[in-house]
């Protein structure tokens, strides 16, 4: 069996894994790459294998990192199956066709100018009859039941507690006569987070390919309702907006859940709330009809307000823009949610625009922010940012709230880890950015024992039963200047975790020498991030 790396490998989008057993060829995930410009062109290279031959393939969860590539791969080629669970296919056919849109409306804004200018024509990567038609390769599994795949090769869907349908694969292989059982992760949700199931409990297995979105961060230890409703007290006496910019799958729906209970409980004033993103709005849709998958908190709360998750009157629905446009023409403090949830596209950016230069506002950034987004520069602290070709000043308060992710911190990635019964031979540690990946890897490899390894792109691994061999990858995924800049990082990641390896018994030059590369690190993660950004 091989397995090749073919996405979120050092960085945290384009989740995309390739399997080739007993002849045959198997992904997992086909996810699209987000954030800055050199990450974002990774999407336009032809795919390193050919479409048809692909046989089947395995769909961890809806977000667009994960399943946004799936209408190219159909285009290209592919026929075979694309298993997943209910609700991962009901939110693709939300996510998918939007995405294209995006793809046809970003395509003719560059042809605009782009042909009088003479430049050649730019074509969308797919359109949204090429998004419906992957959807008819959708084949839907109950989480918990085992199905076949190919030959030799046995899934189960077991509960990740990340998103609505979000679901850890557990591969049982036999090839030659040997078993192997594989983990991937996809994306690990919280424990004790709002609507959803935890994460379901894994009892091991010989090699795990684990996320590491937070695999060197914690979340906020405090009280999120409290603190969420600090912000909007204060932010509605000094007579502003709550703007969140609020993921539409899984973000939004938590929130509103948070604002009912402030509300019920008298904690927070019931000013407007406005859900501004018609994704949003279907999304919450089927999360209302997904009771199966409501943690038993949840479960009595709908049952306590008669069969409604939901139960707010101030709650407003824009899903068209001449709704939207007249969020910001209503006088009063309001709370505002709207997509997307890192400040890269959408309705958010005119509300950021109407919001971030007045005092009295506040932007609440309530999850993870990637690298060369606009969320990210806002969380770094920048003074001023460019939105839709205008210079805005940052004047509005901006509060981040990382408690609110729906992704498993370190510490909780650890300790659901602590609790198998059989340790893999190896971590392989993915979906992160290098820094979060190598500290995932160290921790794993000096709490747990096991071997770790952290793929770049186009890494093959060679397992037979529980042995296996790393090849790393000769090819140049992006420019050489890029490769040259990720290669020194990594050297001053690994010198990083050596010195992390002695921090109990280090001496105060020791932990001087660690900061001082924890500072060059830093350094280093800019002037990468100014180059990827062109």
């Amino acid at each position: 069996m091989k397995l090749t790396f073919l996405g979120a490998a050092r960085t945290v989008t384009g989740s995309c894994y390739l399997l080739e057993i007993n002849g045959k060829k198997l992904l997992v995930d086909c996810g699209m790459f987000q954030g800055p410009k050199a990450i974002k062109a990774l999407n336009e290279r032809p795919f390193s294998f050919a479409p048809g031959d692909i046989d089947a393939m395995i769909l961890t969860h809806a977000h667009i990192d994960h399943s946004g590539l799936i209408p190219k791969l159909v285009k290209e080629g592919y026929q075979g199956p694309i298993h997943c669970t209910r609700s991962t296919q009901q939110l693709c056919t939300i996510l998918l066709p939007d995405s294209a849109h995006i793809q046809e409306s970003d395509a003719e804004f560059a042809n605009r100018k782009g042909l009088r200018a003479g430049r050649p024509e730019v074509r969308p990567l797919f359109t949204v009859d090429d998004a419906y038609t992957s959807l008819s390769n959708f084949y839907v599994h109950e989480f918990d039941t085992a199905f076949d795949v190919l030959p030799g090769v046995t899934v189960k869907f077991l509960v990740a507690g990340h998103i609505l349908g979000s679901a850890i694969v557990e591969m049982q292989v036999t090839e030659d006569g040997k078993k192997t059982k594989l983990i991937f992760t996809g994306d690990i949700g919280q424990p004790n987070y709002p609507i959803l199931e935890d994460p379901e409990e894994i009892s091991g297995a010989d090699f795990i390919i684990t996320e590491s979105t937070y695999g060197n961060r914690l979340h906020q230890k405090n009280d999120k309702e409290q603190e969420l409703a600090d912000i909007v007290n204060r932010t509605v006496e000094r007579g502003g907006n709550v703007v969140i910019p609020a993921f539409a799958v899984g973000r939004t729906q938590v929130l509103l859940y948070y604002f009912q209970k402030l509300q019920q409980a008298g904690k927070i004033p019931d000013v407007p709330i406005y859900i501004d993103s018609p994704m949003a709005t279907k999304v919450t849709g089927i999360t209302l009809a997904s009771k199966d998958e409501y943690d038993e908190e949840t479960r009595a709360l709908t049952e306590f307000q008669g069969d409604r998750l939901f139960a707010m009157r101030n709650v407003h629905f824009t899903p068209t823009v001449q709704e939207s446009v007249q969020i910001n023409n209503t006088d009063g403090p309001k709370i505002i949610l709207s997509a997307s949830g890192m400040c890269d596209a959408g309705r958010i950016l005119h509300h950021l625009k109407h919001n971030l230069w007045r005092r009295e506002c506040t932007i609440v950034i309530a999850g993870y922010q990637a690298e060369g987004t606009l969320g990210r520069q806002l969380v770094d602290g920048v003074k001023k940012v460019k939105i839709m070709g205008e210079p805005i000043k940052v004047e509005a308060e901006i509060t981040t709230m990382s408690g609110f992710s729906a992704h498993a911190d370190k510490e909780q990635l650890l300790a659901w880890y602590g609790k198998m019964k059989q340790k893999p031979k190896c971590f392989f540690v993915t979906h992160g950015e290098f820094d979060a990946a190598f500290s995932l890897a160290h921790d794993l490899q000096t709490r747990l024992g096991t071997a770790t390894y952290v793929p770049n792109y186009g890494d093959d691994v060679l397992i037979t039963g529980s042995e296996y061999r790393v090849e790393e990858a000769k090819q140049v995924a992006v420019s050489p200047e890029v490769e040259d800049m990720r290669e020194t990082m990594d050297q001053i990641a690994r010198e990083y975790m050596a010195f992390r390896s002695r921090m109990d018994q280090a001496t105060s030059r020791d932990t001087a020498r660690a900061a001082a590369v924890t500072k060059k690190l830093q350094k280093l993660r800019k002037y990468m991030n100014d180059l990827l950004n062109g």
